[in-house]
C-alpha cells in the first residue's frame, strides 16, 4: 500500500528483505511475547506474526541462553528479525549473526560496565552490526532515559531528556560512519509520543522513525490511543516502521499487525481527523504489551481485572498504569496516580512515583481499589 500523502526525506534503512525510509511503504512490525528460549513456542509465534503481515519481528534477547537459542530459530523462519538486546548489550556479537537488526535503549547501556563510557559501547555496537549486515534502532523510552539527561531538565518534562538522548546518540552514530539505523522514542501518552516525534522530526529529517506508543494497553482503548499518534504524525510525513503494542494474549498478538495495518489503510483512505482531542479527563490505564520479558502470565488476566474493578471512576481524570516486567515497570509507573509492576510471585504497587509494597497477585485487587477510593475521597 502507498500513501499518498508527502513523506519526510529520510534515508533508506535495509532490515533484512524490507527497506524502511526513503519513501518505502511504512513497515509494520510486532514482538515475541514466549520465552525465548522456548524455541519451538517462539518459532510458532514468528511465522504466526509473519503469516499476518509483519515485515520485522522482533525478539528479546536478556542472556546467553536466549542469544543461543536465535541461531535455531533462525533456522526455522523466513521473517526478518530484530533483536532486543535489552539490559547486556554485549549479547549483540552472539546474536548479529542470525538477526537483522540489533536494538538497544541507550538508558540501558548503564547497567552493565557501568565504568565504560557510553560512547565506546555504540563503538563497539556499530562495528558488530556493520560485520554481520545489521541495522541498528535506538531505542528511547519515556520510562529508562538516560540519567545523565534526565538530570539536566525539570521533573516535568520528559521529552527534552528524550530528545537530547535520540540526537547525542545519533551524533555518536554518524561520527562512526554508521548510517543505518533509526530511532524510536515512545511514550505511553499519545500526546508525548505526537510531540516528540514532531520535534526529533524537524531537528533530523533524515532519520527513519519507528512510531509506536509504547503500554498502549489492551484493545481497543490500546489501538485508539495509538490510532491518536499515527494519524498525527503520518499524516505529517512522519514515521517509516510502527508497531501497535497490545496486552493480549500469545494466540492473539497477530492482532497488532491487522491493528497497524488498518490504521495506516484508513490513513491512505483519508479517513483522519485533522484535530484529535485527547484530554485525559477520563480514567486512563495504560499496560505494556505482553512480551517475552513478562516473568508471570497471570499479568495480562491482571491488567482485563483492573479495568473491569475500575468502570466505576471512568468518569475521572485518573491514570492506572499495569506493567509486566521489572524492565521498564518502575520507571514508567511514576507519572501514573497508581502503578502496578508485576514479577514472578509478587505484583508492586505505587502511587506515583511511592512504592506501597508488593502484594500476591490475588491480593493486589483489593488494595488496589483501596487506594483509588482514597484518591477519588480527596477528589470530592
Amino acid at each position: 500500500m502507498t500513501l499518498n500523502i508527502p513523506r519526510n526525506p529520510t534515508r533508506a534503512v535495509r532490515i533484512g528483505s524490507v527497506t524502511i525510509g526513503d519513501h518505502q511503504p511504512i513497515a509494520v512490525q510486532s514482538m515475541t511475547a514466549t520465552r525465548t528460549q522456548d524455541i519451538d513456542a517462539t518459532v510458532e509465534q514468528i511465522n504466526a506474526l509473519h503469516a499476518a503481515g509483519a515485515d520485522i519481528v522482533r525478539i528479546a534477547a536478556d542472556s546467553k541462553p536466549d542469544a543461543t537459542a536465535l541461531a535455531e530459530i533462525r533456522n526455522q523462519t523466513e521473517a526478518n528479525l530484530s533483536v532486543d538486546l535489552q539490559e547486556n548489550y554485549r549479547l549483540a556479537e552472539i546474536v548479529a549473526p542470525h538477526v537483522d537488526k540489533l536494538r538497544y535503549n541507550p538508558g540501558h547501556l548503564y547497567h552493565h560496565e557501568r565504568e565504560k563510557p557510553w560512547q565506546e559501547k555504540v563503538s563497539y555496537l556499530a562495528q558488530i552490526a556493520g560485520e554481520h549486515d545489521c541495522a541498528i534502532r535506538v531505542g528511547v523510552n519515556c520510562g529508562s532515559v538516560d540519567p545523565d539527561k534526565q538530570a539536566k531538565y525539570a521533573d516535568d518534562d520528559s521529552i527534552g531528556p528524550m530528545l537530547d538522548s535520540a540526537a547525542e546518540h545519533c551524533r555518536q552514530l554518524d561520527e562512526l560512519g554508521f548510517s543505518r539505523y533509526c530511532v524510536s522514542l515512545k511514550d505511553s501518552d499519545p500526546q508525548k509520543v505526537i510531540e516528540v516525534n514532531r520535534r526529533f522530526a524537524e531537528q533530523r529529517p533524515d532519520v527513519p522513525l519507528h512510531l509506536g506508543v509504547t503500554e498502549a494497553g489492551l484493545p481497543p482503548d490500546g489501538i485508539i490511543k495509538t490510532r491518536i499518534a499515527f494519524e498525527q504524525l503520518i499524516s505529517r510525513g512522519i514515521g517509516d516502521t510502527i508497531r501497535v503494542s497490545l496486552t493480549v494474549s500469545n494466540p492473539r498478538k497477530p492482532e497488532e499487525i491487522e491493528a497497524g495495518r488498518q490504521i495506516l489503510d484508513d490513513i491512505a483512505q483519508g479517513r483522519v481527523r485533522s484535530v484529535v482531542d485527547y484530554g485525559l479527563d477520563t480514567l486512563n490505564i495504560i499496560s505494556c504489551p505482553s512480551c517475552s520479558r513478562v516473568e508471570n502470565e497471570a499479568f495480562i488476566e491482571l491488567a482485563e481485572q483492573v479495568k473491569e474493578i475500575t468502570r466505576y471512576a471512568a468518569d475521572q481524570a485518573i491514570t492506572i498504569a499495569v506493567m509486566g516486567c521489572r524492565v521498564n515497570g518502575p520507571g514508567e509507573t511514576d507519572d501514573a496516580d497508581l502503578g502496578l509492576w508485576c514479577g514472578p510471585n509478587h505484583v508492586n504497587l505505587k502511587r506515583g512515583s511511592k512504592s506501597l509494597g508488593q502484594f500476591p497477585y490475588d491480593e493486589i485487587l483489593p488494595r488496589l481499589k483501596s487506594e483509588l477510593d482514597a484518591i477519588l475521597a480527596l477528589r470530592r
